[in-house]
């Protein structure tokens, strides 16, 4: 190897190591602190979506009835809505109800599956925003042990 082909692959190193720490800067930019740090579920979703859904059949979110540990509750969430923005996860009973903000890129299917930790027994919402509508799906979860602290 000669020194050329040293400095080029030293470069290309720096240029991957320097995109690997703006990246994580970049999605913490567009991270809505007020509507995370917000105390109730109808001020989570009017300070991060402007308005309340509309509940409809064509948002699908499983959920378990009950689940046996609070701190790991899976949730999927899917819809055949089109031109699908983004998908948000709001739990009631949790001191903090916005759980998950996932940002859907135009032309990928909107399914998002993923594991949510619970307070308590409460209602999940799933809200998709979809053409610039809200569209929302809502289930109760019992817990019989709680997963956060606080």
């Amino acid at each position: 190897m000669n020194r050329r082909a040293v400095i080029k692959m030293l470069a290309h190193s720096a240029a991957l190591i320097g995109a690997g720490v703006l990246m994580p800067a970049m999605a913490v930019a567009a991270w809505n602190k007020r509507a995370f740090d917000a105390n109730s579920q109808f001020v989570a979703v009017r300070t991060l979506l402007g308005a309340e859904p509309l509940a409809t059949d064509l948002v699908v979110l499983k959920v378990p009835s009950i689940a046996a540990d609070g701190s790991v509750v899976p949730v999927s969430v899917k819809t055949s809505l089109a031109s699908v923005e983004s998908i948000s996860l709001f739990v009631e009973g949790n001191l903090h109800p916005l759980v998950a903000e996932f940002i859907i890129p135009e032309g990928t299917e909107a399914a998002v599956s993923t594991r949510i930790r619970m307070h308590k027994s409460s209602t999940i919402t799933a809200v998709v925003k979809a053409g610039g509508q809200l569209w929302s799906a809502s289930q109760d979860t019992k817990v019989t042990i709680g997963g956060c602290d606080g």
